[in-house]
């Protein structure tokens, strides 16, 4: 054998030594920098799937979208998430029944679906009304709302039918006792009240703040009549699902994880918040933290109870409520898939909370 000459896959002990060290340098500096899944494409280099979803307010049940956005979390299940904010229930169920954007968290399924839509919950974080009544000066008492304008956000919103259970509370009729006034969004609405165009309304935890130091009063709770209620929840439409389950699965995994992070890191939460919301007013980034941690399910599942109520409710004025099922209005099989698997074990683990 020619002299310097070195025969293709042959290892001297040099080379073997060099092997050595490179490997010991590289199984070294990924113990001390391992890599981050975040900043990964899913798939080793597969492209990122574009998708839209919705949400219909600036309420804090809204924050699972915002956070899995801002803090990468879809990305990290292989989605490109652009979030659209659709004024308002009604907007967002008309967007969500057209496909465009096909995923939206809204409270509204049943309504929509008794309509003809064929709309569906795969998870859902509101099983009570977090809607708070104010009312102008001069009334202190829900009996003086009688022949007062209570300002709602829109006709099929959660405002309309939170308002639809106050009213049954206190023996009163919308309409005939009491004039429902569509207002439009929260800072729409407290604009309202301030002109003396409405005499009450509702606000939420997070919108409750700036009513408080506007110095209307505060007079009830909704979620304190104990009334159990499906509102908001991750929802989209069984055609979707048919063609595109995964995207569906991977968007919740992210939904999911954005529960668990909020859990775990308030100042990122409430950072979050703050863009979305529109507002640094630490009151409301506080009341909204603390609503979400005291409201928001670990594990989401959509009640049938609640999805009941909504059916005996509706009854009265969309006759085919009386023989609707609530088991029509999910799919339980995406968080059934999750807690086989062990997910919501794992997102325990990675973010441990008090």
């Amino acid at each position: 054998m020619l002299k310097g000459c070195r025969v293709a896959g042959f290892k001297g002990p040099k080379t073997a030594r060099l092997n050595g060290f490179l490997l010991l340098t590289f199984l070294t500096l990924l113990t001390l920098y391992p890599l981050n899944p975040l900043t990964l494409k899913p798939g080793y280099g597969q492209e990122l799937k574009r998708i839209r979803i919705g949400y219909p307010s600036l309420s804090f049940r809204q924050s699972n979208v915002w956070v899995a956005r801002e803090e990468g979390l879809f990305k990290k299940y292989g989605l490109e998430v652009e979030p659209i904010f659709l004024r308002g229930g009604q907007i967002a169920t008309q967007a969500l029944a057209s496909g465009d954007p096909p995923i939206v968290n809204i409270g509204t399924v049943v309504q929509a679906d008794l309509r003809g839509f064929d709309l569906v919950l795969v998870a859902a974080v509101e099983t009570a009304y977090d809607q708070i009544v104010f009312a102008r000066p001069g009334i202190t008492r829900l009996e003086q709302l009688k022949g007062k304008n209570f300002g709602i956000s829109g006709f099929g919103a959660a405002t309309h039918y939170a308002a639809i259970i106050l009213l049954k509370h206190l023996n009163l009729e919308p309409i005939k006792d009491v004039a429902l006034i569509p207002g439009g969004p929260d800072a729409e609405r407290l604009a309202a009240l301030a002109a003396g165009k409405i005499d009450a309304t509702f606000f939420t935890s997070s919108s409750a703040a700036p009513a408080r130091k506007a110095g209307f009063n505060e007079l009830f709770q909704i979620a304190d009549l104990g009334v159990e209620v499906q509102g908001n929840g991750f929802a989209t439409s069984r055609d979707f699902i048919k063609t595109n389950r995964e995207t569906v699965k991977s968007a919740l995994k992210a939904f999911v994880e954005a529960i668990y992070f909020i859990y775990a890191n308030k100042k990122a939460a409430q950072r979050v918040f703050a863009k979305y919301m529109r507002t640094n007013d630490p009151d409301v980034l506080e009341d909204s933290y603390q609503g979400y941690i005291k409201t928001i399910p670990k594990k989401p599942y959509p009640t049938l109870k609640g999805i009941q109520f909504m059916l005996d409710m509706l009854a009265p004025t969309m006759p085919q409520a009386k023989n609707a099922k609530p088991e029509q209005f999910v799919d339980l099989s995406f968080l059934q898939e999750l807690d086989k698997e062990g997910f919501f074990n794992e997102m325990a683990k990675r973010y441990p909370s008090k």
